[in-house]
C-alpha cells in the first residue's frame, strides 16, 4: 500500500476538496486526484464520489479515514522524530571499552558527554577483549593499538608511552645493549618468558624475572611502588608518581601507544556517534592522554 496515496486521500478528506487540499498542500489538483484514484484502484472501491461542485466520502471511504488517522498521525511524528534525530543526539550509546581506560579514564568523560547531551543514554562494558560490534549491537569501541579491520573506521583521539619504571628502592641497573640485565619484575599474564624490555633513552635491556604476575595495571603500579621489582606501565598511570618520587623511570619504550575510537560506518552515522566521536577527540585536544587526578 502506497503511505503516499493515502496520506493524499486524508488530506483531500480532511478539506472536502481537491482545490483547498492543493492550496493546503502545494501539491496540485491533478496529482492529488491521480493519487486518490489510484488508491481506489488498488483497493478496488470508490472512495469519493466526485461531484460537479463538491465531493462526498462512500460508505467505505469514511470506514477507511476513520480507520487511518491515527497511524498517519504515529508515522508522521515518526518521520519527524527521525528528522530531528539527525541534529539531536539522543537514544542509548553502547560503548565497549578496555579495562584501564574506563577505570582511570571513561566515568568521567561519559559524565561530561551525558552533561552536554542529556537525551544520550550511556552503557559501558568494560572488557580487555576484541568485542563484535556489530554481533554485539555496540555503537562504538575504545581500543589500543587497533589493527585494519575492514568493516570498522574511526579517529585516533589520543596517545600514550610505556615506561620502564620502579621504586627508588630497587637498583637501577647499569646500561648494557650487548647483554639483557636480569632485573625482579611485576608482570601481566601476557607476559612470555624469555621477553626481554628495551628502552630508547639508555643502553639499557631488561631481562625481567617475575616475581608477580598480575592481571589489572593498575595492581601492577601499585605492587611497583611497594618494591616488588620493575614493570613497563603507560606514562599515563604514573606521571604524578615520577613527579613525587614515589616511582622512578629507567627509560621509555620506543613506540606510542595508540587510543582509538571506532565505529561501524563512516557513512550516515547516527547523531549520538557523530556527537561521542567529536566529543572524545575534543576532550583530549594535545592528543595527550593524561589521567586527571
Amino acid at each position: 500500500m502506497d503511505l503516499n496515496a493515502l496520506n493524499d486521500f486524508q488530506l483531500v478528506a480532511v478539506h472536502s476538496g481537491f482545490g483547498r487540499a492543493s492550496r493546503a498542500s502545494g501539491r496540485s489538483k491533478a496529482t492529488l486526484s491521480r493519487r486518490v484514484a489510484d488508491l481506489e484502484e488498488a483497493l478496488g472501491v470508490r472512495l469519493i464520489e466526485r461531484g460537479e461542485r463538491s465531493l462526498e466520502l462512500t460508505e467505505a471511504g469514511q470506514l477507511l479515514l476513520a480507520r487511518i488517522e491515527g497511524p498517519m498521525r504515529e508515522v508522521a511524528e515518526a518521520v519527524a522524530a527521525a528528522r530531528d534525530g539527525l541534529v539531536a543526539p539522543r537514544g542509548r550509546l553502547r560503548i565497549a571499552a578496555p579495562l584501564l581506560f574506563s577505570q582511570v579514564a571513561l566515568g568521567r568523560l561519559a559524565a561530561a558527554f551525558q552533561a552536554v547531551h542529556p537525551e544520550v543514554q550511556i552503557e559501558v562494558v568494560s572488557e580487555d577483549r576484541v568485542a563484535n560490534l556489530i554481533d554485539e549491537h555496540f555503537d562504538v569501541a575504545i581500543r589500543i593499538n587497533p589493527r585494519k579491520d575492514s568493516v570498522l573506521v574511526g579517529r585516533c583521539f589520543a596517545r600514550d608511552r610505556l615506561v620502564l619504571v620502579a621504586s627508588p628502592t630497587v637498583p637501577m641497573p647499569k646500561g648494557c645493549r650487548e647483554k639483557p640485565v636480569p632485573v625482579p619484575a611485576v608482570v601481566m599474564p601476557t607476559y612470555r618468558d624469555g621477553e626481554v624490555w628495551s628502552v630508547r633513552d639508555r643502553q639499557l635491556i631488561v631481562e625481567p624475572q617475575p616475581v608477580l604476575r598480575l592481571s589489572s595495571l593498575l595492581t601492577v603500579r601499585d605492587a611497583v611502588i611497594a618494591g616488588a621489582g620493575a614493570a613497563m606501565l603507560p606514562q599515563s598511570i604514573i606521571g604524578s608518581l615520577l613527579e613525587t618520587g614515589e616511582l622512578v623511570s629507567w627509560g621509555m619504550a620506543g613506540d606510542e601507544v595508540e587510543l582509538w575510537v571506532l565505529h561501524t560506518s563512516r557513512r550516515l552515522q547516527s547523531p549520538k556517534v557523530r556527537a561521542f566521536v567529536e566529543f572524545i577527540c575534543n576532550y583530549y585536544p594535545n592528543g595527550s592522554f593524561v589521567v586527571q587526578a
